[in-house]
């Protein structure tokens, strides 16, 4: 998914999704960025099993008797 930065304030920068509508997130996500920047936004999927089989581990160690 591409997301535009649409503005600055304070803090935060404006992104507007594809659906034209707009969210605040912190402008320290994105170092460097200025006004109409694309930012690409995706799933990593490798990391998230892997991160997932982490949690697993470390509940299994939790709950084991």
């Amino acid at each position: 998914m591409r997301v535009i930065i649409d503005r600055f304030e304070g803090d935060f920068a404006i992104i507007e999704m594809p659906n034209k509508k707009f969210y605040s997130l912190p402008k320290s996500l994105f170092p460097n960025a200025k006004e109409g920047t694309v930012i690409s936004i995706e799933i990593d999927k490798i990391e998230t099993e892997k991160r997932k089989a982490v949690v697993e581990k470390l509940m299994d160690e939790v709950w084991d008797d």
